[in-house]
Order: structure tokens, then sequence, then C-alpha cells
């Protein structure tokens, strides 16, 4: 007799499970999420139920910590890109399982076949599966990126019972799946990309990298609202979470880490794309200050800090009397509302009339920032486009304003001040509060202020 085929709804934001359909998910409170899918079969669940006791070795027990070999002499491999190398954190680490996000064509199937043949020319061998390209439309890209060694193995597949038997016919170090969203499991019933299949997979891909101590990058396309398409849970099963930002029509990308079990959050790479792929900008901080105009009002350099590195960005801004009867705001890279309140504080503590004034914000370079050290640059900037004076180019600020106008202590204040000096600035406006026990670099001066009235003195 036939196993009847049983059906659930899913929210498709967080991958919560109800047996009928909700206008509200009760776990993520999104509105309409819930859609219906045919979920694993009961046939289908005793049989993995049964793999999984006969795959699980009787001799498996619990061990104390001291017993575990953590074997950090080989815990990383060196990926040849130095920046990718800081986001991961050091290296890929073995029997992890990476996640690499980006909007389409921004470059993510790019940087991992340059991996790949970094990987494969150690010596090491390397699966590539793809279920969105042919092998010869690979081979193509992979003639523009440079030559291969024969360690790197190509395969075109979506079925995942087939794809875990090539991983354990073939035993490769590390397996790349492009993309998690074309990759369907034979007893989920359910369409490729479903909440179903996304978790299915993606729990199996975990099984083989930790089994079998398979370094496993798995490719994740996007929603409209920047985040990896399928549930929310894949983001929490992965190890680690890989961002790629900026516009794909652009030469620059940056790759954020967003979720990382083995080193810091928010740390980034830059690259730049060229024809014969990604190639890594060894210093970001000129990379965003290039082409700054010089004696421009409503240009500010500013300090911020990524993860554990200094970086240095130009914020402008266009402050101009507006003709509609409420004044237009817009902010890209930052967020517009951090921009409203940060006008709001000018025009009550400093007697701004900017209530009457259209006001445009802008993080050159492409970066997305949300650091609060960001506050008094973007006040400067807002306060010399609004009188038309330019600020010294030699003139770098950060801190956070609050509300009273007050500009308050940042961390790591050494390491901005230091990435300043050696771009060349001379003139740092800081915090007061964080000028105790600074060194401060030779030729370099460091003013600190309490308030924002008292930063506009230096302009």
């Amino acid at each position: 007799m036939a196993s009847k085929k049983k059906t659930a709804f899913f929210c498709q934001q967080c991958g919560y499970e109800s047996a009928k359909w909700m206008g509200q998910c009760p776990a993520c409170k999104e509105w309409n999420s819930f859609a219906e899918e045919v979920v694993r079969t009961e046939a289908a669940a005793r049989g993995v139920a049964k793999r999984a006791a006969q795959g699980a070795g009787s001799d498996l027990k619990p061990l104390p910590l001291s017993a575990i070999d953590a074997g950090e002499e080989e815990a990383r491999i060196d990926t040849h890109f130095a920046e990718l190398n800081r986001v991961l954190g050091g290296g890929l680490v073995k029997g992890s399982l990476t996640l690499i996000g980006g909007d389409p064509g921004i470059g993510k199937s790019t940087i991992l076949l340059q991996a790949a043949r970094f990987f494969a020319s150690d010596g090491r061998k390397v699966l590539y599966v793809s279920g969105e390209e042919s092998l010869r439309q690979i081979r193509l890209r992979a003639d523009r990126i440079g030559s291969f060694t024969d360690d790197l193995h190509l395969y075109c597949e979506t079925n995942l019972s087939l794809i875990e038997a090539a991983i354990e016919r073939e035993q490769p170090q590390i397996v790349m799946i492009d993309s998690i969203q074309t990759m369907y499991h034979e007893e989920v019933s359910s369409a490729p990309g479903s909440v179903s299949q996304v978790r299915e997979t993606t729990g199996v891909l975990m099984r083989i990298a930790k089994t079998m101590q398979i370094s496993v990058f798995i490719v994740g396309h996007v929603t409209k609202e920047g985040t990896v398409a399928g549930p929310r849970v894949l983001e929490h099963m992965v190890d680690t979470v890989l961002y790629f930002e900026g516009d794909r029509h652009a030469s620059y990308r940056v790759l954020r880490a967003v979720k990382n079990r083995f080193g810091s959050t928010n740390e980034i790479g830059v690259f730049e794309m060229r024809e014969e792929g990604l190639v890594e900008v060894e210093n970001p901080s000129e990379f965003m200050l290039a082409g700054r105009p010089m004696d421009a009002p409503g240009s500010v350099a500013a300090a911020l800090i990524e993860g554990t590195r200094p970086l240095l960005i130009e914020i402008q801004a266009l402050v101009s009397r507006t003709n509609f009867g409420y004044p237009r705001r817009q902010a890209t890279g930052a967020d517009v509302n951090r921009v409203n309140l940060l006008m709001a504080v000018l025009e009550k503590r400093l007697g701004l009339s900017l209530s009457d004034q259209d006001a445009y914000v802008n993080l050159a370079g492409g970066m997305k920032v949300q650091e609060p050290a960001l506050d008094l640059g973007i006040c400067l900037a807002v306060i010399s486009s609004f009188k038309n004076r330019a600020i010294d180019p030699s003139v770098v600020a950060f801190g956070e304003v609050g509300l009273s106008g007050e500009v308050r202590a940042v961390s790591l204040c050494e390491q901005r001040i230091a990435e300043a000096a050696k771009l060349g600035f001379t003139t740092c406006i800081v915090p007061k509060a964080s000028l105790k026990r600074l060194k401060i670099p030779e030729g370099m001066t460091v003013r600190g202020v309490k308030n924002v009235a008292e930063a506009t003195e230096f302009m």
C-alpha cells in the first residue's frame, strides 16, 4: 500500500511549521508568509531514521573536553586570499560549513572557483558541484581565471543522493555547492528551493562536513530584502555566513562575515572585479577615498571599525532648500532614521534651520555601515553643506553623538588614528573622553571635543 503524502504549512521567513495556514507567523511575526508544502512521507522518514541508526558507530560515546584533540596545527587551510582568510578568521576550518550569499552576478561563483583553483594547486582534492551551469560553461569561466590542476573535479547534479554518493566515492577535502536552492532530496516531495528542501539538504551537507571532516561551501540566493532565500534556520545551521555587498555593475565588492563560529563577526574583505576574476584590495581605506574632492563643502573623512580592521571612508552630504511642503531625506550606506535623528539634534542644539531643507547623505565606496562612530562625521558633513563651508581635507572625525549634542567615546581610538596617520591625515577630531592614555602618532594632531558645537570650531 502506497504511503500517504503529508502536507504542512511553513513560514517562508523563519521555517516555522504549522498544521494549518495562519495569517501571521507566531515565531517571526511576519504576515502572509505561510505556504503549503509536501513533507517527507512516512516510509521515507523511517528509511532515513534506519540509515542514521546504521551510520552511527557503536563506539561513539561522550568524551571529556581534555581528551579531544583540537588539531590546531592543521585546523586552518590557507585560501591564498588574504582578504578571504581575514573574513574566515584566519583561513578555512576543516569540517566547517560556510554559506556565501549575495545578489546575482556579484561574484559568488567566481570567488569559489578562484579559491578552488588555489586549493587544487596545493594538492587538495576539490569537488565543485553546480546545479546552475553546465560543465562547458564552468570551463569557459575557468579559462578566464587561469590554469587549473587535475585535483579540481566538476560535477553537474542537483540530486543530493547522487552528490552524497560522489563525495563518498571521491573523498574530496573541500566541496562547493552552487547553489543550495537548486538541490533537492528525493525523499522530500516539495520543489527545490522550498523550505523543506533547503532545510533537509543543508542538514545532509552539515552531517557530511562534520562526520567526514570535509570543508563545505554552499552558495545561497538572496531575496529582495538582501537575506538568503529560504528559512532563517539555514543561517543558524551553518558555521559561517558571508555576504557579498556592493553594486554588481561597479568594480568593487565587499565580503562581510555576519556569523562566524571560528572568528570575529562583521569582518570585511574588499575585492575588485576584473576580467581575470576577483582581485583583493590591499589598502581598502585608500580605495574608499580614491577620487575624493578637495575643498568641497559637505565632504569629510571618518574612521570606522569593521570587525578588527580600521577603515577610512568619505561621508558626503548635500543640503538644499526643498521645493515641496515636506523635506526629503535620503541616505545611501547609512541608516536614514539615524540621519533624521542627527539632523534633529543639530536643529535643536545648534539652532540650525533644517526643517525646510532636503538632505542627502552618501557613504562613498558602496559601504553599508551601522556604526555609531560615524555620527560626528555625518553631523560635520551636513553642517558643512548647509553653511557652504568646506572642511580641511586633512581632517578625520569620529564619535557617537547623543540626543543632547554630546560626543560620546568610541572603542579602538588608537587603531583609527593610526590608520588616518598612515594615509597622510594630520588632524583627528575625537571624543574628549577617549583621550585618556592615548598614544598619538608623530605628526598627528588630536582634538578632543565634548559636543558637536565644539567640533564645528575646527571646520
